[in-house]
């Protein structure tokens, strides 16, 4: 298995401690407390089966994004979604951009699919262009786009996403939009296709509440589908308990924390500036970086070994298809982490 951001239990292993983990990027306030004392109470009432329709968090997050309950699947995070959408539709074809989420080709190599990959160019700073469109043709079964992108930030910006929206349903392929980190970003409301799905039907939008309420550790994951039918298929295709009561609860306290939302996007809109300042000093190529992570580019391919031995945890992208060992990806955390971060870095040359 190709390394991940998060692997805390493998520096710990190697290090004898836990690290300051810039690798993984959620919500550097953690976990709210009454999403925590949620977790918590339903610990206590985990003796029966979870709901395996998740009853009261389809109603909850169908009324917050106004479509339908029977829009709605919810999973063990995003990632299982990922899989039992490829599942349940068992593309012959499909197409993603690169570099992208690496889970997206999991998913689809573990039904036989034939992946085509569209490049987005680095001398375009990666920002996925109006060419993609021509790659879309009948046959093309599925396609999955990230927004903003992983691991470089880039947003695709509305006029773009409608036209690939249009051009997916004219050649009958399914547009599964990836929008997990879209939270983060300023005004990210306008950029999401949720509004799309009436008249889409084979539109998918994936989120989850892992990231942005920093409970990745309990794994909550959604999709909304143009096409109900397409939530029946997910059930199908895997077992009927895959969210725990636990994390049912968790997401169910999570959506009444719109103050913690708007001060996550506070703190991090400011550390952004600090990161963005410092690095850029210290002679990085910052691209991108729309989320609550920081892409950059490096003269040097040993910045996530480097730091390790100081406690601190970087993102390589080299394991993303199309980018290569000087490609880095860092989480934007709180001010004092942030500095010991810049401090690990003035210790290498020739950035």
């Amino acid at each position: 298995m190709e390394p991940r951001g998060g692997d805390i239990a493998g520096y710990r292993e190697r290090f004898g401690k836990d690290p300051l983990d810039f690798s993984a990027s959620l919500n550097p306030l953690g976990m709210p407390e009454a999403v925590r004392a949620a977790a918590r109470q339903a610990v206590d009432a985990a003796v029966p089966y979870p709901d395996p329709f998740c009853r009261d968090l389809t109603i909850a997050l169908a009324s917050r994004l106004r479509v339908c309950p029977d829009q709605v699947f919810f999973g063990n995070g995003a990632a299982e979604v990922i899989f039992r959408l490829v599942q349940a539709r068992r593309p012959h074809t499909a197409l993603l951009t690169a570099p992208s989420f690496a889970e997206y080709e999991c998913a689809l190599e573990s039904v036989g699919c034939d992946i085509r990959f569209h490049a987005v160019r680095s001398d375009r700073d990666f920002i996925l262009g109006d060419d993609i469109l021509a790659a879309i043709i009948p046959g093309v079964d599925m396609l999955f786009l990230c927004q903003p992108n992983n691991p470089t930030g880039q947003c695709i910006e509305p006029e773009r996403m409608r036209r690939i929206v249009d051009r997916c349903r004219q050649t009958g392929t399914m547009l599964i939009v990836d929008e997990c980190f879209l939270p983060f970003v300023e005004n990210g409301q306008s950029l999401s296709v949720v509004p799309l799905l009436t008249g889409n039907p084979g539109l998918v939008v994936v989120g989850s509440f892992t990231k942005l309420y920093a409970m990745a550790g309990l794994r909550l994951g959604f999709a909304l589908c143009g096409d109900p039918a397409m939530v029946t298929a997910m059930r199908r295709v895997g077992p009927p308990w895959s969210v725990s009561n636990v994390a049912q609860a968790a997401g169910l306290a999570a959506l009444a924390e719109d103050d913690y939302v708007r001060r996550s996007l506070a703190v991090l809109r400011e550390e952004k500036h600090f990161l963005r300042d410092a690095m850029t000093r210290l002679g990085l190529r910052l691209i991108g970086g729309e989320a609550n992570y920081l892409f950059f580019s490096s003269r040097r391919e040993d910045v996530v070994e480097s730091p390790l031995p100081l406690g601190i945890m970087v993102r390589g992208c080299g394991t993303f298809r199309g980018l290569g060992p000087r490609y880095y990806r860092i989480a934007v955390r709180l001010h004092a982490e942030n500095v010991r971060l810049i401090e690990a870095l003035r210790t290498l040359d020739g950035l």
